[in-house]
């Protein structure tokens, strides 16, 4: 994982902690809390997902264009 990626990584964890600590320290009733808590989680999972979605297809552009090129070049010295 490069340093972008780290860094990324660290502010999701960051929030989600801070998210948390925020619920879990605010006077609110049991039931209240845990209805908050798991809209966050589920907030957090479909970003995380969605990010992991977009990577994988960016991933996948590049490999798509890593195979083209090699193509191409391997043409050239044919």
């Amino acid at each position: 994982m490069n340093n972008a990626g780290k860094i990324v990584a660290a502010l999701f964890a960051g929030a989600a902690i801070g998210a948390a600590a925020g619920i879990l320290l605010a006077p609110d009733k049991g039931s209240e809390t845990r209805k908050k808590i798991k809209e966050k989680g589920e907030k957090l999972a479909k970003g995380v997902k969605d990010k992991f979605r977009s990577g994988k297809e960016k991933l996948s552009e590049l490999k798509e264009e890593f195979v083209q090129t090699v193509k191409e070049k391997a043409d050239e010295f044919a």
